[in-house]
Protein backbone atom coordinates (compact mmCIF):
# COMPACT_ATOMS: atom_id res chain seq x y z
CA UNK A 1 0.00 0.00 0.00
CA UNK A 2 0.90 3.44 -0.83
CA UNK A 3 1.72 5.42 2.16
CA UNK A 4 -0.57 8.80 2.53
CA UNK A 5 0.97 10.46 5.85
CA UNK A 6 4.37 9.70 7.46
CA UNK A 7 5.47 11.29 10.28
CA UNK A 8 8.90 11.20 12.00
CA UNK A 9 10.36 12.63 15.43
CA UNK A 10 7.81 14.58 16.09
CA UNK A 11 8.57 16.95 18.61
CA UNK A 12 7.46 20.35 20.80
CA UNK A 13 8.06 21.70 24.12
CA UNK A 14 5.69 24.36 25.87
CA UNK A 15 7.89 26.41 28.65
CA UNK A 16 10.21 23.19 29.10
CA UNK A 17 7.71 20.65 29.37
CA UNK A 18 8.06 18.43 26.27
CA UNK A 19 3.72 17.87 25.02
CA UNK A 20 5.06 15.47 22.39
CA UNK A 21 8.80 13.66 22.17
CA UNK A 22 9.74 11.74 19.46
CA UNK A 23 5.81 10.78 17.58
CA UNK A 24 6.31 8.38 14.58
CA UNK A 25 3.45 7.43 12.87
CA UNK A 26 2.53 5.98 9.00
CA UNK A 27 -0.31 5.86 7.71
CA UNK A 28 -1.48 3.93 4.34
CA UNK A 29 -3.82 5.72 1.87
CA UNK A 30 -7.40 4.47 2.98
CA UNK A 31 -6.50 3.92 5.88
CA UNK A 32 -8.70 4.27 9.49
CA UNK A 33 -6.16 4.72 11.92
CA UNK A 34 -7.35 5.75 15.58
CA UNK A 35 -4.66 8.22 17.78
CA UNK A 36 -5.92 7.34 21.42
CA UNK A 37 -4.09 8.05 24.86
CA UNK A 38 -5.21 9.87 28.27
CA UNK A 39 -6.20 13.21 28.56
CA UNK A 40 -3.35 15.42 28.32
CA UNK A 41 -1.26 12.72 26.60
CA UNK A 42 -0.36 14.91 23.57
CA UNK A 43 -2.93 14.02 21.02
CA UNK A 44 -4.63 17.43 20.10
CA UNK A 45 -0.69 18.91 20.01
CA UNK A 46 -0.43 16.68 17.08
CA UNK A 47 -3.19 17.38 15.33
CA UNK A 48 -2.05 21.04 15.78
CA UNK A 49 1.69 20.04 14.36
CA UNK A 50 -0.43 18.00 11.59
CA UNK A 51 -2.46 21.35 10.30
CA UNK A 52 -0.03 23.85 10.94
CA UNK A 53 -1.70 25.31 14.09
CA UNK A 54 2.06 25.09 16.28
CA UNK A 55 5.55 24.08 14.24
CA UNK A 56 7.30 21.32 15.68
CA UNK A 57 10.70 22.25 17.32
CA UNK A 58 11.93 19.17 15.57
CA UNK A 59 10.69 16.35 13.35
CA UNK A 60 9.11 15.88 9.53
CA UNK A 61 5.62 15.58 8.04
CA UNK A 62 5.53 14.23 4.48
CA UNK A 63 1.85 14.12 2.99
CA UNK A 64 1.24 12.05 0.13
CA UNK A 65 4.95 12.60 -0.64
CA UNK A 66 5.06 16.71 -0.44
CA UNK A 67 7.07 17.37 2.96
CA UNK A 68 4.75 20.01 4.54
CA UNK A 69 6.43 20.32 7.98
CA UNK A 70 6.23 23.76 9.15
CA UNK A 71 3.81 25.34 6.84
CA UNK A 72 0.96 27.87 7.72
CA UNK A 73 -2.24 26.28 8.48
CA UNK A 74 -4.01 27.62 5.12
CA UNK A 75 -0.79 26.43 2.47
CA UNK A 76 -1.55 22.57 5.10
CA UNK A 77 -5.43 22.81 4.07
CA UNK A 78 -4.73 23.39 0.08
CA UNK A 79 -1.59 20.65 0.37
CA UNK A 80 -4.95 17.92 1.48
CA UNK A 81 -5.22 17.71 5.18
CA UNK A 82 -8.88 18.83 6.89
CA UNK A 83 -9.72 18.39 10.18
CA UNK A 84 -12.89 18.72 12.70
CA UNK A 85 -12.33 19.47 16.60
CA UNK A 86 -13.56 18.26 20.11
CA UNK A 87 -15.18 21.13 20.43
CA UNK A 88 -17.51 22.02 17.21
CA UNK A 89 -16.35 25.21 15.52
CA UNK A 90 -18.96 25.80 12.53
CA UNK A 91 -20.09 29.42 11.49
CA UNK A 92 -23.06 29.58 13.63
CA UNK A 93 -24.73 32.42 12.00
CA UNK A 94 -24.28 31.33 8.87
CA UNK A 95 -26.32 28.77 6.73
CA UNK A 96 -25.89 25.18 6.31
CA UNK A 97 -25.15 25.71 2.73
CA UNK A 98 -23.29 28.62 3.32
CA UNK A 99 -21.33 26.60 5.88
CA UNK A 100 -20.09 24.15 3.07
CA UNK A 101 -19.67 27.11 0.82
CA UNK A 102 -16.97 28.40 3.04
CA UNK A 103 -15.13 24.95 2.62
CA UNK A 104 -14.59 25.06 -1.51
CA UNK A 105 -13.11 28.41 -1.88
CA UNK A 106 -10.05 26.40 -1.87
CA UNK A 107 -11.15 25.26 -5.47
CA UNK A 108 -13.86 27.73 -6.54
CA UNK A 109 -12.41 31.50 -7.16
CA UNK A 110 -13.34 34.79 -8.54
CA UNK A 111 -11.26 38.00 -8.19
CA UNK A 112 -12.48 40.68 -5.64
CA UNK A 113 -13.41 43.05 -8.59
CA UNK A 114 -15.50 40.25 -9.77
CA UNK A 115 -17.10 39.85 -6.73
CA UNK A 116 -17.63 43.64 -5.96
CA UNK A 117 -19.01 44.42 -9.82
CA UNK A 118 -21.02 41.18 -9.48
CA UNK A 119 -19.64 40.16 -13.26
CA UNK A 120 -20.86 36.96 -14.82
CA UNK A 121 -17.78 34.99 -13.44
CA UNK A 122 -18.79 36.16 -10.22
CA UNK A 123 -22.51 34.33 -10.82
CA UNK A 124 -21.47 31.32 -12.73
CA UNK A 125 -18.94 30.43 -9.53
CA UNK A 126 -21.41 31.08 -6.77
CA UNK A 127 -24.00 28.79 -9.16
CA UNK A 128 -21.63 25.91 -9.40
CA UNK A 129 -20.57 26.32 -5.63
CA UNK A 130 -24.35 25.83 -4.42
CA UNK A 131 -24.10 23.02 -6.91
CA UNK A 132 -21.29 20.98 -5.59
CA UNK A 133 -22.12 22.43 -1.39
CA UNK A 134 -26.01 20.68 -2.12
CA UNK A 135 -24.60 17.23 -3.60
CA UNK A 136 -22.30 17.19 -0.30
CA UNK A 137 -25.09 18.10 2.17
CA UNK A 138 -27.40 15.74 0.25
CA UNK A 139 -24.42 12.86 0.94
CA UNK A 140 -24.84 13.62 4.94
CA UNK A 141 -28.98 13.87 4.77
CA UNK A 142 -28.63 17.49 5.38
CA UNK A 143 -29.94 19.38 2.38
CA UNK A 144 -33.18 19.62 3.52
CA UNK A 145 -31.56 21.76 6.40
CA UNK A 146 -29.89 23.72 3.70
CA UNK A 147 -31.13 27.16 4.60
CA UNK A 148 -31.14 26.62 8.37
CA UNK A 149 -28.65 28.61 10.45
CA UNK A 150 -26.17 26.37 11.94
CA UNK A 151 -26.84 27.26 15.07
CA UNK A 152 -30.11 25.26 14.91
CA UNK A 153 -29.03 22.04 13.54
CA UNK A 154 -29.35 19.01 16.10
CA UNK A 155 -25.98 18.24 18.10
CA UNK A 156 -25.70 15.16 15.28
CA UNK A 157 -26.08 16.77 12.52
CA UNK A 158 -23.58 19.85 13.67
CA UNK A 159 -20.89 17.15 13.72
CA UNK A 160 -22.84 15.98 10.29
CA UNK A 161 -22.52 19.36 8.69
CA UNK A 162 -18.33 20.00 10.35
CA UNK A 163 -16.95 16.80 8.14
CA UNK A 164 -19.40 18.19 5.63
CA UNK A 165 -17.38 21.83 5.50
CA UNK A 166 -13.96 19.66 5.98
CA UNK A 167 -14.73 17.27 3.17
CA UNK A 168 -15.28 20.51 0.46
CA UNK A 169 -12.17 21.42 0.71
CA UNK A 170 -11.19 18.11 -1.17
CA UNK A 171 -8.65 16.60 1.44
CA UNK A 172 -6.22 13.42 1.21
CA UNK A 173 -6.23 13.30 4.71
CA UNK A 174 -9.47 13.82 7.58
CA UNK A 175 -8.14 14.37 10.99
CA UNK A 176 -11.38 13.67 13.30
CA UNK A 177 -10.98 15.33 16.72
CA UNK A 178 -13.46 13.03 18.97
CA UNK A 179 -16.22 13.33 16.66
CA UNK A 180 -18.48 11.49 19.28
CA UNK A 181 -17.90 14.00 22.01
CA UNK A 182 -21.14 14.64 23.83
CA UNK A 183 -23.05 12.24 21.50
CA UNK A 184 -25.51 9.42 22.86
CA UNK A 185 -25.23 5.64 22.21
CA UNK A 186 -27.33 6.19 19.21
CA UNK A 187 -25.70 9.00 18.03
CA UNK A 188 -22.38 7.38 18.14
CA UNK A 189 -23.62 4.53 16.09
CA UNK A 190 -24.99 6.78 13.51
CA UNK A 191 -20.97 8.54 13.60
CA UNK A 192 -19.87 5.49 13.31
CA UNK A 193 -21.77 4.52 10.09
CA UNK A 194 -20.89 8.12 8.33
CA UNK A 195 -17.21 7.59 9.10
CA UNK A 196 -17.08 4.07 7.62
CA UNK A 197 -19.43 5.65 4.62
CA UNK A 198 -17.27 8.87 4.11
CA UNK A 199 -13.97 6.63 4.15
CA UNK A 200 -15.09 4.07 1.36
CA UNK A 201 -17.02 7.15 -0.47
CA UNK A 202 -14.63 9.37 -1.06
CA UNK A 203 -11.61 6.95 -0.95
CA UNK A 204 -10.86 9.02 2.44
CA UNK A 205 -7.74 8.40 4.53
CA UNK A 206 -8.87 8.91 8.43
CA UNK A 207 -7.09 9.45 11.65
CA UNK A 208 -8.86 9.47 14.31
CA UNK A 209 -8.60 11.04 17.94
CA UNK A 210 -11.57 9.27 20.26
CA UNK A 211 -11.96 8.21 24.03
CA UNK A 212 -15.00 5.88 22.92
CA UNK A 213 -13.54 2.80 22.75
CA UNK A 214 -16.25 0.72 21.31
CA UNK A 215 -16.11 3.34 18.40
CA UNK A 216 -12.11 2.56 18.18
CA UNK A 217 -12.49 -0.98 18.60
CA UNK A 218 -15.36 -0.98 15.75
CA UNK A 219 -13.86 1.36 12.80
CA UNK A 220 -10.03 1.82 13.63
CA UNK A 221 -7.64 -1.01 11.94
CA UNK A 222 -4.13 0.44 13.39
CA UNK A 223 -4.04 2.21 16.59
CA UNK A 224 -1.62 4.85 18.45
CA UNK A 225 -1.01 5.29 22.07
CA UNK A 226 0.04 8.40 23.24
CA UNK A 227 1.22 8.91 27.03
CA UNK A 228 2.72 12.32 28.10
CA UNK A 229 3.89 13.19 24.89
CA UNK A 230 5.43 9.29 23.70
CA UNK A 231 4.46 6.52 21.52
CA UNK A 232 3.63 3.60 24.36
CA UNK A 233 2.40 1.23 21.55
CA UNK A 234 1.33 1.20 18.01
CA UNK A 235 0.06 -0.95 15.92
CA UNK A 236 -3.05 -3.70 14.51
CA UNK A 237 -6.42 -2.72 17.14
CA UNK A 238 -6.83 -5.74 18.45
CA UNK A 239 -3.29 -5.79 19.44
CA UNK A 240 -2.71 -2.76 20.87
CA UNK A 241 -5.96 -2.70 23.05
CA UNK A 242 -4.88 -6.13 24.31
CA UNK A 243 -1.17 -4.83 25.47
CA UNK A 244 -0.75 -4.55 29.05
CA UNK A 245 0.63 -1.17 29.11
CA UNK A 246 -2.16 0.24 27.63
CA UNK A 247 -4.20 -1.10 30.14
CA UNK A 248 -2.61 0.07 32.85
CA UNK A 249 -1.84 3.48 31.50
CA UNK A 250 -4.98 4.22 29.63
CA UNK A 251 -7.58 2.08 30.84
CA UNK A 252 -6.69 2.52 34.30
CA UNK A 253 -6.69 -1.22 35.16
Amino acid sequence: MAVMLEVKNLSISFGGLKAVDGFDVTIEKGQLYGLIGPNGAGKTTVFNLLTGVYKPDTGSIVLDGKNITGKKTIEINQDGIARTFQNIRLFKELTVLENVKAGLHNHFKYSSLTGILRLPKYYQTEKAMDEKAMELLKVFDLDKESHYKAANLPYGKQRKLEIARALATEPKLLLLDEPAAGMNPNETAELMDTIRFVRKEFNMTILLIEHDMKLVSGICEKLTVLNFGQVLATGDTSDVLNDPQVITAYLGE
